[in-house]
């Protein structure tokens, strides 16, 4: 600030002293009524929808062996061998059995695995997804 240079009175700053005035002196709405000039804001929350399961399902053949679908349970599902195995047994007994319950992708990258896992050891076996 230079000497001898005073800052200009309050009256003559530059402020929005439109705003300040129409909102000072008419409290009251538009025409005189009694309504005041308030909005209402309302903020919209976007929630996330939750992932689609699916189920990831070994189908029973007849030339797989039972020691190959356990090793492959416990290895692509992370189950223990007493889990592997009794789901591999209801499979035999019932044709089909569930391994796991994934989101799409991970379902599919499961069933990707235990094909190619299946196909590069030469056994038939069978595994597809579903929606849950």
């Amino acid at each position: 600030m230079m000497r001898g240079t005073a800052c200009p009175p309050a009256a003559s700053r530059p402020v929005n002293e439109r705003a300040v005035t129409v909102a000072a002196s008419n409290p009251r709405g538009p025409g005189g009524d009694d309504r005041s000039n308030t909005a209402i804001i309302t903020r919209t929350k976007t929630r996330t929808k939750r992932p689609s399961l699916y189920r990831v399902l070994l189908l029973n053949d007849d030339y797989t062996p039972m020691e190959f679908v356990v090793h492959v349970v416990e290895r692509f599902f992370n189950k223990s061998h007493e889990d592997a195995y009794q789901i591999m047994m209801h499979v035999h007994h019932n044709g089909v059995g569930e391994c796991g319950v994934f989101t799409y992708e991970v379902a599919e990258t499961k069933v990707t695995q235990v094909m190619d896992f299946a196909r590069k050891h030469q056994h038939p076996l069978q595994c597809v997804m579903e929606k849950k």
